[in-house]
């Protein structure tokens, strides 16, 4: 029978019952972080809160006293006593390997040598395998010497390896710091020392001399013959003697070269030559007065002669096999100096009497080296793009920042707020556009045109300006020398066209009527005409008031003005009735009245007047004048108001 622990009764269905007084029965919290890291632990307490009986220790605490030894108890055994030994400071105190080696260095800065032999020594140290490179000093030298790499461990390859006595032998190369030395001997001690390792020696090499060392220790000696020419006899008589030529440099085949005037002279008195420039006024140069110094100048260089640096030192016999003479300096031949080529082309009368002299040349004329100039080069503009006006557009062929043109201000003030208006219809095939008057303004001041378009009302065509204020190019003008339109273009019965679109001149106003008659020589005879013309139809008015007057006493007067006044009522609403005395004006520009009777037809017809008509009829018949005459005055004032 098993008993409850806690009240002592059996444990059997119906002797067992709940704590009341536990209220969590949740599982105890198992893991945990020490430190950052995640750990388990046991738990020491069950569900509902009852402390479990069992071993407090950790798994790793049982493997730990598991595995206990017994040098716990007993301690750890003695060692073995160790064995005799030597250190290497002491075994190898004192003892030093030494080679004797060789660099090679270059010289890029000296013409006289271009790589050096520096030899070296190379001592290894056995006690703690460390080198150093000395090498002898040599007095005035000029070079620091001494110990190149001072005592230390030197690496062998990027591996981290350094060197050992064992990869050191003669014959071979090696690199330290960049620097490859070639070991060529070694003393007695150390070839004894290598053998005895079983490292089987190179034969010795013979060590490498220096070469310009070489040569400083035996100085080459050259003797000079005395010449037979008497220098000084040559000073005496040349002294002040001068040959003067007059030379040209071309080098216009560089860029940026020109031809230049040079005047060469040579000293007879020593053979030298100098080279002067010639300024002229406002050349933009600098006035320095000698090309060249006055100097002796070689002709024939010797094999090496042209890698002298002769910029840094003076030219002596030894590079020079022939010099420049007198004889070398001839009018009319090429001469190169100092890589220059120099055209002599004259000579002062002083150098021709001594070449006639000296050499027997009597003839050395002038030779002309002036230059034609080449004819200007016309500038040509690029097609006109067709953007803003044609000088306009020029301006940015003419500079880098283009400007404004310049303007005649003159006429600017002269004919300040002039403006010349004209009346004028589009000639189109389309039939609305017979009806749209255009108003054309000239401004005199700066010679452009404004085309404004009156507004009418129920037109379907919405008005206003039609163009800006610009200058209008006449057709068949070239865009490079564009012909604009003036104020003698413009006259009753001109086409103007305009981008394009033809129009028709059709009245002016008073004031252009004033200035052509002060300006009448600016204009042609049919421009002068077509004033006459004007004037008479502001006459005709006036002229047709008498008319009527007459008309009253004459019965066939009467009949006329009958008919008149029933077409005015049939035909009051008729669309051409504005437009047809303007119509009658443009055809006939003669303004005397009449106009045949095709032409009449023709007017009439595109105008869409009802020629059928029976009252039409009877007005054409009584407006008849002759056989193919008729009076236009007449019938037009059946369509007036």
């Amino acid at each position: 029978m098993v008993s409850n622990p806690v009240h002592g009764l059996p444990f059997l269905p119906g002797m067992s019952f709940t704590d009341s007084t536990k209220t969590a029965f949740h599982r105890s919290q198992t893991l945990d972080y020490r430190n950052g890291y995640a750990i388990a632990r046991r738990p020491t307490v069950g569900i509902g809160g009852t402390r479990l009986q069992v071993n407090q220790l950790s798994q790793a605490d049982l493997d730990e006293l598991a595995s206990k030894a017994p040098v716990i108890t007993y301690g750890p055994p003695k060692p073995a006593p160790p064995a005799s030994f030597i250190p290497a400071h002491v075994a190898f105190d004192k003892k030093v390997l030494k080679f004797d080696a060789y660099f090679q260095e270059d010289v890029p800065m000296s013409t006289e040598e271009h790589y050096r032999i520096r030899q070296v020594n190379i001592y290894y140290y056995l006690e703690d395998d460390s080198m150093s490179v000395i090498e002898p000093i040599v007095e005035n030298s000029g070079i620091p010497q001494g110990k190149l790499i001072k005592r230390q461990r030197l690496a062998k390859n990027d591996q981290g390896d350094h060197y050992h006595w064992k990869d050191l032998n003669r014959g071979i190369n090696i690199t330290i710091y960049g620097k490859t030395f070639r070991i060529v001997e070694c003393d007695r001690f150390t070839q004894v020392f290598l053998e005895s390792q079983g490292i089987e020696l190179n034969p010795p090499e013979k060590m490498a001399l220096d070469p310009y060392t070489e040569l400083r220790k035996q100085p080459l000696r050259k003797y000079v013959t005395p010449s037979d020419f008497d220098q000084l006899k040559q000073f005496l008589t040349f002294d002040k003697q001068v040959l003067r030529f007059y030379a040209i440099w071309d080098d216009t085949d560089s860029m940026f070269g020109e031809c230049r005037n040079y005047i060469i002279h040579y000293y007879l008195m020593d053979d030298t030559v100098d080279i002067r420039e010639v300024h002229e006024r406002n050349d933009g140069r600098d006035p320095f007065p000698l090309l060249m110094n006055r100097q002796r100048m070689p002709k024939v260089l010797v094999k090496n002669g042209k890698n002298f640096p002769r910029c840094v030192l003076e030219i002596s016999d030894q590079e020079v096999l022939e010099w420049y003479t007198a004889k070398d300096f001839i009018v009319g031949k090429p001469l190169t100096i100092l890589g220059r080529t120099f055209f002599i082309y004259d000579c002062d009368p002083f150098t021709r009497q001594y070449y006639k002299e000296k050499f027997g040349i009597s003839d050395l004329p002038r030779i002309d080296v002036s230059k034609k100039e080449p004819p200007p080069v016309k500038q040509e503009l690029p097609p006109y793009n067709g953007y803003g006006l044609v000088e306009d557009s020029a301006q940015n062929c003419f500079a880098l920042i283009p400007k404004a043109p310049k303007k005649d201000v003159i006429k600017m003030l002269m004919h300040d707020k002039k403006v010349l208006r004209y009346l004028a219809a589009l000639e189109s095939p389309f039939p609305e556009d017979k009806d749209r008057r255009f108003v054309f303004s000239y401004f005199l001041a700066t010679d452009m045109i404004s085309i404004f378009e009156p507004p009418v009302r129920n037109s379907g065509i919405i008005g206003g300006k039609y163009l800006g204020r610009t200058k209008v190019v006449k057709p068949h003008s070239s865009m490079e020398n564009p012909i604009y339109y003036s104020p003698s273009d413009f006259f009753i019965g001109a086409v103007i066209e305009v981008f394009g679109h033809r129009f028709i001149i059709l009245d002016t106003d008073d004031y252009v009527l004033k200035y052509m008659e002060s300006n009448a020589s600016q204009y042609s005879p049919e421009a002068l005409l077509s004033i006459q013309n004007r004037i008479r139809k502001q006459e005709a008015p006036a002229a047709e008031l008498e008319t009527s007057k007459h008309a009253e006493a004459d019965p066939a007067a009467q009949e006329l003005e009958a008919v008149i006044d029933t077409v005015q009522g049939q035909l009051k609403d008729h669309p051409c009735k504005g437009s047809i005395r303007e119509a009658f004006q443009t055809w006939h520009k003669d303004a005397s009245g009449y106009v045949d009777k095709e032409t009449f037809f023709k007017i009439c017809d595109s105008l869409n007047v009802p020629v059928d008509d029976s009252l039409i009829k009877e007005l054409i018949r009584m407006c008849s004048h002759g056989e193919d005459k008729i009076n236009y005055y007449e019938f037009v004032r059946a369509f007036s108001d």
